[in-house]
């Protein structure tokens, strides 16, 4: 798959066609191969600004039908239903196809990765905007390919732009926010390997409810030359975060500012009939044979760790993948900034009920009742955004308390993020340290996955 510049062949014509102004469905959507279920949280909700008929182009299969069975799904709901109309072009040229006909102006992707970062370049090439899930890479061999991707973009004027939905978690906006506070939270430590000055941690699960439903994941999410590790999977959340509320609206420079310290690697053994109850499946397809074990344990590398340094900071990401979570419980996240006043930390255990929580803990020295003061002025500010936010003591310090309307969810995050997609769209670009970091995101992880090889 190869595509030379729109600019150069079609001249002003496709640049006109990517302008847009806001007006009601001037996005037209084009879903390609949807083997992830993130593929239909885009299209959760309405937008003013997107047409309702969105196309799709995929291979005959369970994919796509699983796929077309959500959007069914949200144009039946009780609650808010939707209206969208899926035009389906089934094949095995489904790309070829959609890049030929073109419907629409904008390209959503997410599912198999193997030649996912192909179909990014070969859209952005042929003039067509991209809002892809993560991850756009899983391999340092293709890395060249994604900054290649980014330049045609660039070239072309089109957006080229990923799904980081964790960016809208409440719990984690409040903790860059108060990061920002040097009141509250003073600097952010420098600290080590052994004792990172910024530590992220995610927890998975392999069986899990989507939208009220088990989700059935397609056997090829067990397959990491096809889903990816997961050292460069989750771990795109994770270290994208890392940038975003460390270094906020600062470019990244991956060739300087980015070192691997170390990293490491494991799998999630499944049993032949966890494998089942996840995939519906009787048996382990071939291609999954390679990763069998004592002749029934599937081994599955979704676990990774990177340790790191960015800009002098030391930082540790990493992922954790289970096969079922607890009762009562789901996948959960935990995340502390150690500055030299106070630690902001989200905790999500069983102690918080498997919610994310925020906690402010000054460090050993600090006064306790001017911290307070400082730390209620900090609320304050940001109560002109987020009114009703407040602070509540706790053991080592305080809990910002958060009305329950601010705790919009993982799959209503995905709305959010394509609500700030159109308004780049609107906008004609994307923020300028957007695509440096996406840049050096990327690099981040496959530069840690092969030193862990």
């Amino acid at each position: 798959m190869s595509c030379q510049s729109t600019k150069e062949k079609n001249g002003m014509d496709q640049e006109s066609a990517n302008k847009f102004t806001g007006a009601k469905g001037e996005v037209k959507l084009m879903t390609l191969d949807p083997g992830h279920f993130h593929a239909a949280l885009v299209q959760k909700f309405m937008y003013e600004q997107v047409d309702p008929e969105v196309y799709v182009f995929a291979p005959e299969g369970p994919d796509l039908e699983g796929h077309l069975a959500r959007i069914d799904g949200f144009n039946t709901r009780a609650d808010n239903p939707t209206q969208w109309k899926e035009k389906v072009y089934r094949g095995d040229d489904f790309f070829e196809k959609m890049v030929a006909e073109r419907p629409g102006n904008v390209m959503v992707v997410a599912g198999n990765n193997a030649l996912k970062t192909e179909y990014i370049k070969d859209a952005v090439g042929a003039g067509i905007n991209v809002l892809a899930d993560k991850p756009m890479i899983i391999t340092p061999e293709k890395f060249d390919l994604l900054k290649e991707a980014f330049e045609l973009a660039e070239a072309n004027g089109v957006l080229l732009y990923d799904i980081m939905t964790e960016r809208y978690e409440i719990s984690t906006i409040l903790q860059k926010n108060l990061s920002q506070m040097p009141s509250v939270f003073g600097q952010l430590e420098v600290g080590s390997e052994e004792n990172p000055a910024v530590t992220k941690e995610s927890v998975h699960h392999f069986f899990k409810y989507v939208s009220g439903k088990a989700l059935v994941r397609p056997s090829w999410f067990f397959d990491v030359s096809k889903q990816g590790e997961g050292i460069v999977d989750v771990n795109t959340h994770l270290v994208d975060l890392i940038q975003w509320e460390c270094f906020p609206e600062q470019i990244i420079d991956y060739e300087k500012d980015v070192e691997i310290v170390s990293a490491k690697r494991w799998p999630t053994k499944l049993t032949p009939s966890q494998f089942n109850k996840v995939t519906g499946l009787d048996g382990y397809p071939d291609d999954l044979l390679k990763d069998v074990q004592n002749d029934s344990v599937l081994h599955v590398f979704a676990n990774g760790e990177i340790n790191y340094k960015i800009k002098g900071i030391h930082a540790k990401a990493s992922v954790i993948w289970n096969y079922q979570a607890p009762e009562g419980a789901k996948d959960t996240h935990y995340s502390i900034m150690r500055g030299t006043k106070s630690n902001l930390v989200i905790r999500q255990g069983q102690e918080q009920g498997y919610k994310p929580m925020l906690y402010v803990e000054p460090i050993a020295g600090v006064d306790a009742a001017a911290f307070e003061q400082d730390l209620q002025k900090g609320i304050d500010t940001i109560n002109a955004q987020y009114p009703g936010v407040a602070i509540e003591k706790s053991a080592n310090g305080w809990i910002i308390s958060i009305p329950e309307k601010y705790k919009k969810g993982h799959e209503a995050h995905f709305t959010q993020v394509t609500e700030k997609y159109l308004e780049y769209l609107k906008d004609g670009k994307l923020p300028d340290w957007e695509v440096p970091n996406m840049l050096a995101k990327y690099y981040t992880t496959t530069q840690a996955y092969l030193k862990c090889k």
